[in-house]
């Protein structure tokens, strides 16, 4: 259903602080390249970050299958990225996902996969701003739920700043993550207590104290999880419409972060793995420890003030690249027209403000609602977008986009194939309490489409690219 798209007119240049209306929609500056998005990207999914808080509840649940896992995930995100990067250089859009599946798979499937991943980029960055508190220790005991509220608002203050700063700035903070991580791996190889079988052993610590077996459906129920560990290189394509040449930049920005963040994450997982000293101190997951445990306080405490660094500043990436996607919706007519207005404002730095502000207050609020239900309703959602992503790839060469200039995808289309049928079996193993919830959520979405917006269609939900991301 390619008559959906239409291009955003470029008649009228953007003014900081101008509202949007249906004959000047708002455009992004084109203001970075490889290597500013790539930093940008891999800060997004804050791969130490990541390590240090989501990584230690799947040791708790899948203990020495935790690699495996993250490794047969990382595996299907290869799949995931080619279809990412072939349809963010057909699609250039800050829109990101919505605007690739809306073109290629019509408007309602558009306006779902737009609903998965605002809630998504909702409530990851709350997930991860809450792991703040327990790396400050070493220094300030402090409440996880306020540490984490803070982070968000001082990230979107950040937010609010020129997008070439806090590349910049996200890029030394990176620096740090990155060190972190790799002293994990260092010093988890050196203390090494079992032998590379135990990578597939498929062992946990047992309530009782004894070992249980990791069974095959588990892994394939953590596989939501493991998925949304290096979730955030997909993000690349929310920059897509501030990248230089992204009908080349895309693919690169997408398939560059996919690598460098899966290698900075499983490194130290295995490290981890092979380094703790019994299966009771692997499922505990208390990774600073461990380190301690290898070294010394001050080794241990420079770790942790290193992820608490990595936290902030996946905090500041995840508020920026956000904000494009509510920027995007408003700019594409989602909302009633006050409110379209509101999102689309540029501030004085050029970036959307109020989408910032938008995104930023409530992920603070969320900081004080049950951790396990946010880890639950994220893994089922980008499980779901990840599916009508691979949808949309499928239909991704159909009539005039069969010979629009593009990257184009290998294996095309068994590969789309393949993943939505994992991906299909992979949500049904997921827990009912969080496919309800999404499932929920979904449906009111759906009533909004055909209560509201279906009625609408000629001026609402008017997904656009701009017009100079079509040379």
């Amino acid at each position: 259903m390619t008559d959906t798209l239409r291009p955003a007119e470029t008649d009228a240049p953007a003014t900081p602080g101008s509202t949007t209306d249906d004959s000047s929609p708002q455009k992004l500056k084109r203001s970075i390249g490889v290597v500013g998005g790539t930093l940008l990207t891999l800060s997004c999914v804050t791969p130490a970050s990541t390590l240090f808080v989501v990584v230690p509840d799947l040791f708790g649940s899948l203990g020495t299958a935790t690699a495996l896992t993250i490794a047969i995930g990382s595996l299907l995100c290869i799949a995931v990225a080619f279809c990412y990067s072939e349809l963010g250089t057909l699609i250039p859009s800050a829109g990101g996902e919505y605007a690739m599946v809306s073109t290629m798979a019509g408007r309602l499937a558009g306006w779902l996969v737009f609903v998965l991943s605002l809630l998504v980029v909702m409530i990851v960055p709350p997930v991860i701003a809450m792991g703040t508190a327990d790396y400050l220790a070493p220094i300030v005991h402090l409440d996880p739920s306020m540490t984490g509220a803070g982070v968000m608002l001082l990230a979107t203050l950040a937010g609010l700043l020129d997008l070439r700063a806090n590349a910049w700035i996200t890029g030394v903070f990176l620096v740090l993550e990155v060190i972190a991580a790799a002293v994990v791996a260092v010093l988890g190889f050196a203390h090494g207590e079992r032998g590379p079988g135990s990578l597939v052993s498929m062992e946990v610590a047992g309530t009782g104290g004894g070992t249980d077996t990791v069974t095959a459906m588990l892994v394939v129920s953590g596989l939501a999880i493991a998925l949304f560990v290096t979730q955030g290189f997909s993000t690349a394509v929310y920059l897509s419409e501030e990248l230089e040449n992204p009908r080349r930049n895309v693919a690169r920005t997408v398939l560059l972060t996919l690598g460098i963040s899966a290698v900075i994450i499983l490194v130290p997982v295995v490290a981890i793995t092979l380094g703790a000293s019994d299966l009771a101190e692997l499922t505990g997951g208390d990774i600073g420890a461990m380190v301690t445990a290898w070294s010394n306080s001050a080794v241990g405490t420079f770790v942790s003030l290193c992820v608490a660094l990595a936290i902030v500043n996946a905090g500041i990436v995840m508020v920026i690249q956000n904000s494009r996607v509510l920027f995007a919706s408003a700019r594409d007519k989602a909302w009633p027209e006050p409110v379209n207005n509101l999102f689309s404002k540029l501030g004085r730095f050029g970036s959307p403000w109020v989408s910032t502000l938008a995104v930023g207050v409530p992920g603070a609020v969320l900081c004080f609602v049950n951790l396990d239900t946010l880890y639950g309703v994220t893994g089922v959602s980008v499980t779901g977008m990840y599916l009508l992503v691979a949808v949309a790839a499928l239909l991704a060469r159909r009539g005039a986009h069969r010979d629009t200039p593009a990257w184009r995808m290998p294996l095309w289309p068994v590969m789309p194939v393949l993943l939505i049928a994992v991906l299909a079996y992979v949500l049904s193993q997921q827990e009912t309490e969080y496919l309800l919830w999404t499932g929920g959520i979904t449906a009111v979405a759906t009533l909004y489409w055909a209560l509201y917006l279906r009625p609408r269609r000629d001026t609402r939900w008017l997904v656009s690219i701009p017009e100079d991301a079509r040379v």
